[in-house]
């Protein structure tokens, strides 16, 4: 069978007619067996009008990722219904996303157009009226499901029977939907399955005024031109990535004529483009916003064609370089090619190839490094610099459903890890460099504070993960309101600093038999022995609780190579295997030996 993002990569999309026509296709190879998806998700989609065409062109979109989407989509304005009844066929369908699509005129109704005869209070009324519906709907879906909610806010309408003197009202209609989005926004801020799509911005972004076609609006009740539903599904994306762990982690960025204008070679630290000029504005306005994301905890490093000195004095000299050298990860300044230099910079950060956004001037090492390592996300610079810090702002890719202390802490931490493996080269074993590192771990029950991280964890680490289960934090409290179950999460701080949450466990008690269900190791943590220590606790609490085995499994995929002979190392036995996992046991009353160099806490 072909993956399916091969075969739809040789199709050619034009309009919007042939994301209908590849949408059919996709299903028919799909209903013969032919396809082969590396992720599946299921979405629903309700609606409040006829929303033909949302559905195939997010269809297609999840195909190009290499995911095969199932759909709901609710039938014709029965939104209302179908949330209500908790045995309506949305919550059957059981998707791992909602999204919730109600328009403005639907919650207005015929009022849309004559709000001018309410008084104020009315409006008021009303307002209050359609906030308390829209957050009861929220409401029962998260009674019924424990998917994903994208809820739109309301486009706020250009129109007003007052005129110009609509901002002048008390309470105008304007006014009035504002106050719904603010109000809907705030009621949801601190709420980790709901997430309120901005739909007004998304107006404002394509044209209002282009927003609907007015013909199609009486003809069919479609209240969004099929135009831009292409854009419409780009905009959900950046829920979908990260909802099904396909976010980015690292940006790889060219210098000359990226980073900065000109040549460093040529034109000298003086002659380069870079600060408050028109020439070096857009260089510098680039930098700012790539700040910004290493700050959010995206991993930054450089690769680049020139020599060492000459284009690293920039980085320490120059009085306009927002970018130092500590806020690189890794640094390949060289002559080799980028597709080298790029498999060399994800050996080094311990990341996958997949996790890594490559931006290059330079057509032609774009071609190479996209050709050479199609699991590289590169980015198409445009000609003109001026264009660069909007393309890098579209870039969806580095979005996250939470962002943790962890993540905020990311890119720091990366730059900490060039400081021990320089430690490492000069020490003369792995067991010196490791005793070298004072290393601390922190062993703690899950709790609401470090749950979001847990969760995390579960959907990004591919490495060295047992089974590779992923895991929404809703999913991570049911298990803790489980006596059956226990999890715990693990931090390590060294002489460099504190990892954070690296680490976890999640373990089934079964009487006498314990199973592991899940069992994690964060990449930059991989190689210190952390894994014996995480193991000898899950032991020391099985034999405190009189349980006899421990069951351990391994789910192989092609990335969790560095885990597949943990559980033999540790001495488990080999009692199953098939073409899915392996099941291996350990005797807990059997003695357990792992490295005394660490000084180990234990929270509850």
């Amino acid at each position: 069978m072909k993956k399916i993002r091969e075969k739809i990569s040789s199709k050619k999309i034009r309009g919007i007619s042939d994301y209908f026509n590849m949408h059919r296709y996709v299903q028919e190879e799909a209903a013969a067996r032919k396809l082969e998806s590396e992720k599946n998700i299921k979405i629903a989609i309700l609606p409040s009008f006829t929303a033909n065409g949302i559905k195939e062109v997010l269809s297609v979109k999840c195909c190009e990722l290499g995911i095969f989407p199932t759909f709901h989509v609710g039938e014709y304005s029965q939104y209302f219904q179908e949330i209500l009844n908790p045995d309506s066929s949305l919550y059957k369908f059981n998707p791992d996303l909602i999204i919730v699509f109600i328009e403005t005129r639907t919650i207005l109704g015929e009022d849309y157009l004559l709000t001018g005869q309410f008084s104020d209070k009315q409006r008021k009324d009303q307002v209050d009226r359609i906030l308390t519906e829209m957050q009861s709907l929220i409401q029962k879906i998260k009674e019924n499901s424990i998917a994903k909610i994208l809820f739109h806010n309301f486009e706020v309408p250009q129109h007003s029977p007052m005129g110009i003197h609509e901002n002048k009202q008390k309470f105008g209609l304007i006014e009035s939907i504002e106050r719904i989005n603010a109000m809907l926004r705030e009621a949801f801020k601190n709420d980790k399955q709901v997430f309120i799509f901005d739909y007004e911005s998304f107006c404002s972004k394509v044209g209002k005024q282009n927003i609907v076609d007015p013909k199609m609006y009486y003809l069919a009740d479609l209240r969004l031109n099929l135009q831009y539903l292409p854009n419409l599904c780009d905009e959900y994306f950046s829920f979908i990535k990260p909802l099904l762990s396909c976010a980015k982690k690292c940006i790889v960025l060219d210098l000359d004529n990226t980073l900065w204008g000109g040549i460093i070679g040529e034109d000298d630290l003086e002659g380069i483009k870079l600060g408050p000029t028109v020439q070096g504005r857009p260089y510098w306005d680039f930098q700012k916003y790539l700040f910004s994301l290493f700050n959010r905890g995206v991993i930054l490093a450089v690769n680049s064609m020139n020599n060492y000195d000459e284009a690293i004095k920039v980085f320490r000299e120059h009085p306009y370089m927002i970018l130092k050298e500590q806020h690189f990860a890794a640094i390949r300044i060289n002559w080799n090619d980028k597709v080298s230099n790029i498999r060399a910079i994800a050996k080094e950060i311990n990341i996958g190839l997949d996790s890594i956004v490559f931006i290059d001037d330079d057509k032609r090492n774009r071609e190479m490094v996209r050709s050479a390592i199609p699991e590289v996300l590169v980015i198409d610079l445009p000609g003109d610099p001026s264009l660069y810090l909007k393309t890098l702002m579209e870039i969806n890719d580095f979005n996250t459903l939470q962002i943790t202390e962890e993540d905020m802490k990311r890119s720091k931490l990366y730059v900490s890890q060039r400081k021990r493996q320089t430690l490492h080269k000069i020490m003369a074993d792995s067991t010196s460099y490791l005793k070298a590192l004072k290393m601390q771990v922190i062993i703690e029950e899950a709790n609401p504070f470090n749950i979001p991280r847990i969760s995390q964890l579960t959907q990004k680490t591919n490495q060295f993960n047992m089974t590779t289960r992923r895991y929404q934090e809703e999913d991570i409290k049911r298990f803790t309101e489980n006596d059956n179950f226990f999890i715990t999460s693990l931090q390590v701080k060294d002489r460099f600093g504190d990892n954070g949450i690296t680490g976890l466990a999640i373990v089934e008690r079964r009487s006498e038999k314990w199973r592991i269900d899940t069992f994690l190791l964060s990449c930059r943590i991989i190689g210190r022995r952390i894994e014996e220590i995480l193991l000898g606790y899950i032991l020391k609490k099985a034999k405190k609780q009189k349980a006899k085995i421990l069951i351990g499994e391994f789910i192989p995929t092609k990335k969790n190579t560095p885990a597949k002979d943990f559980f033999k190392n540790s001495r488990f036995k080999l009692v199953g295997k098939d073409i899915e996992k392996e099941i291996w046991e350990y005797d807990v009353n059997r003695e357990y030996g792992y490295p005394d160099f660490f000084d180990t806490i234990e929270r509850k």
